[in-house]
Parts: structure tokens; C-alpha cells; sequence
């Protein structure tokens, strides 16, 4: 088991950046495959983007360009650089490990204000 613990999120202006991470409780070295989704109020929580042990990366369409993931196995940590926010961009953001089962973190507030 894992425990999943993310900070970074906060309020910022639109065209601004942020930058979240995720401390994992244990080494994430053999979990395959770590991400972050996010959910909107009143949607359903969406993928933003996964990056796997070599070093894969996939992104939604959405965030292509602007959001970089990144993980440290070092430090137990997966990183989420988000560049040129929108408003459209403002949601609870979730850490998720994929290994036998899927563990998630509570989630981190981004707010993105016009």
C-alpha cells in the first residue's frame, strides 16, 4: 500500500504557472505507471497526465504544451509543472499510483482567476 500526499495548489491568474507534487509514502520505483487527474465541480474526474517507470509520458489534449509531468524516484515524488493556466484549467488535482491497484491522493485545490 501507498499513501499519496499532494501540495502546490493555490489560486492564480490566468497565463500563470504552478507547480504540484506528490510525495509517496513508500519508493515508487516499482509502480509502474503515476499520474494526476483532476475534477471540475459537477464533472467527472478526467486523466491530465501518466508517466510510466522508463519514463513515458502521455497527456490530455487539453494540457499538451503546457502541463509537464516528471517523477523523482529518489525522492518518491511526481511532479506536475502546469505553464500558461486557463480558467478552464481549475479543478481538484489528484496524485494516482497504478500497481496491482489504483492508490490516490485527497486532492489539491487550483483555482485559475480571470
Amino acid at each position: 500500500q501507498v499513501q499519496l500526499v499532494e501540495s502546490g495548489g493555490g489560486l492564480v491568474q490566468a497565463g500563470g504557472s504552478l507547480r504540484l507534487s506528490c510525495a509517496a509514502s513508500r519508493s515508487i520505483f516499482r509502480i509502474n505507471v503515476m499520474g494526476w487527474y483532476r475534477q471540475a465541480p459537477g464533472k467527472q474526474r478526467d486523466l491530465v497526465a501518466t508517466i510510466t517507470r522508463s519514463g513515458n509520458t502521455n497527456y490530455a489534449d487539453s494540457v499538451k504544451g503546457r502541463f509537464t509531468i516528471s517523477r523523482d524516484g529518489a525522492r518518491d515524488t511526481v511532479s506536475l509543472q502546469m505553464n500558461s493556466l486557463k480558467i478552464e484549467d481549475t479543478a481538484v488535482y489528484y496524485c494516482v499510483a497504478v500497481a496491482t491497484t489504483s492508490y490516490w491522493g485527497q486532492g489539491t485545490q487550483v483555482t485559475v482567476s480571470a
